[in-house]
């Protein structure tokens, strides 16, 4: 790329007007920044880097209020002699978040200071299927399960050193937990891996863990699943993931249910469903019936002349909510069974009945007052 020999107008840089508020000078920088990072730019890394260098010194310029008022009335000449001089740290505060999420802000330029030493690392957090049962989903249980994880060595109490040993300084990073490298016009800042930023490695690593401070051990946990709960629902307890590294915290164990179905019951949120047959005696002439619950189980008074497909309801004898403590509602659907085989008394019996209904309820009755629809409609 051929270098540009005199220098564009800053606004035109960051792609605003000269009458831009200070929080549109912001946005315009963040958005040119972020798109001619070198770290964004593998392919035009030379391009990438004398833009982001341009953008940059557009924003140091415009974004302070004396440079800015000088630049307005005489242009590049308003601001002296000097070059620009590099990355100042205030130039970034404001947007810290921004650069510190997609490149590591502090560790790219450096800004955390030659000892800086990096915090220890939180443990892993873990999950563990658990299936229940739709009874103890529904009142609750309190189980054991086995977790697999990694645990601080008791041995070493997760120095990764043997008793009575110590650390040696990295030799790596010379005891800075940090490895400075030069890219450019930038001075790139990581982590060393050899130590992982803590400046010391293990002399005599512990025979129990080999040095990592973790071992590998099974734990037993004894745990309370609340009333309600239902598929996909996931408790956290705190602290119960893996051990975490250089006295970082422990992770979370998140334990994911899975409830099986009912045999009788179907559930919508926190209400029940089920279906009963009924005689079509029951349902001609009203009745009482038992009817299943969670619990135990509720008569239910069926009038006569009840039809089929109408439902019931039971309040307060559903599913417990979860949310509210509360509980849903039973829905009860009466399903009339018609007998497919009768004796030749019953049909008669039945025929008997038909013979004295109502006009309207008797099936040829029925039949002609089709046929006279139908013929309207032909």
């Amino acid at each position: 790329m051929t270098r540009r020999t005199h220098k564009r107008d800053y606004y035109e840089v960051l792609g605003v007007s000269r009458s831009a508020r200070e929080d549109e000078i912001k946005r315009a920088y963040r958005r040119a920044a972020l798109q001619w990072h070198p770290d964004r730019n593998p392919t035009r890394q030379a391009e990438a880097e004398e833009r982001f260098k341009e953008v940059t010194e557009a924003y140091s310029v415009l974004a302070d209020p004396q440079k800015r008022a000088a630049y307005d009335r005489y242009g590049h000449a308003g601001l002296g002699a000097q070059p620009f001089a590099g990355f100042d740290e205030s130039i970034f505060a404001d947007f810290r978040d921004i650069f510190g999420d997609f490149f590591g802000l502090e560790e790219l330029f450096g800004f955390g200071g030659p000892h800086r030493r990096s915090r220890g690392r939180s443990g892993r957090d873990l999950r563990y299927d658990l299936e229940l049962s739709f009874e103890e989903a529904a009142r609750g249980v309190e189980t054991r399960i086995k977790i697999p994880r990694r645990e601080t060595c008791p041995a070493c109490h997760g120095s990764g050193a043997r008793e009575g040993t110590g650390h040696a300084t990295c030799r790596a990073c010379h005891g800075r937990g940090q490895l400075h490298y030069r890219q450019a016009f930038l001075t790139v800042t990581r982590t060393c891996p050899q130590c992982q930023g803590t400046g010391q490695v293990v002399r005599d690593p512990c025979p129990e863990c080999h040095g990592e401070g973790q071992v590998r051990r099974e734990r037993t946990l004894e745990i309370k699943i609340p009333a309600g709960v239902d598929t996909g629902t996931r408790l956290r307890i705190a602290g119960e993931g893996e051990a975490g590294q250089h006295g970082g915290p422990p992770g979370d164990l998140y334990v994911v249910l899975a409830v099986q179905d009912h045999p009788v019951f179907e559930r919508r949120e926190s209400n029940l469903y089920c279906s009963i047959p009924l005689s079509f005696p029951q349902a001609v002439l009203g009745s009482e019936i038992r009817v299943p619950t969670l619990d135990s189980e509720e008569t239910l008074k069926i009038p006569a002349g009840t039809q089929s497909g109408t439902i019931f309801r039971l309040p307060g004898h559903g599913f417990p909510n979860l949310a509210d403590g509360g509980r849903g509602d039973l829905f009860v659907e009466v399903r009339v069974d018609i007998p497919r085989k009768l004796t030749r008394e019953q049909k008669q019996l039945i025929q008997q009945l038909a013979e004295t209904l109502p006009a309207e309820n008797r099936p040829a009755e029925k039949a002609g007052l089709f046929e006279r629809v139908k013929d309207i409609f032909s």
